[in-house]
């Protein structure tokens, strides 16, 4: 075999185990406790903080643009940070919750649902009777949070 065969299926044999170390941490499969964090919502405006609320998950808002805030206290004349919009969420199947959304510029909670897509996507559904709106959520770093710094 020649110098250039032997490298090249070096080459190959170390890519196919690069691919395959890949492959493997794509399925490892997603515990309950991955959709604890902090999550943002598509357009950026707001981030909450999933967790544990004694046998249930919900959620609260950790950091919210100045237009999302302004237009909360506008309508209910509170700070939209420290609110609860997540509430009574408890698992449903396997990587999905069930329980309450509260969306304060309407005043009003509804029926919703979340899933975990992966470590970083979660979808969120929140519904009226026969109206659903879905969204997908990423997760963000959670010392950002704390700080009070958008990403």
């Amino acid at each position: 075999m020649s110098r250039r065969n032997t490298l090249l299926a070096a080459a190959v044999v170390a890519l196919s185990s690069l691919a395959g170390a890949a492959l493997a941490a794509d399925v490892t499969p997603l515990k309950a406790s991955d959709v604890y964090g902090v999550w943002r919502n598509p357009k950026g405006s707001v981030h909450i903080e999933i967790k544990p609320c004694e046998t249930r998950t919900c959620g609260y808002v950790v950091w919210a643009n100045p237009d999302a805030r302004a237009d909360v206290k506008k309508k209910k004349n509170e700070d939209l940070v420290g609110m609860q919009l997540l509430r009574d969420f408890s698992a449903s199947d396997p990587n999905e919750w069930k329980g309450r959304v509260y969306v304060p510029d309407l005043d009003m909670t509804f029926s919703g649902q979340m899933r975990l897509l992966d470590r970083a996507s979660l979808r969120a559904k929140g519904c009226f009777l026969v109206l659903c709106k879905t969204q997908v959520w990423t997760r963000i770093d959670t010392a950002s949070a704390s700080t009070g710094r958008a990403l």
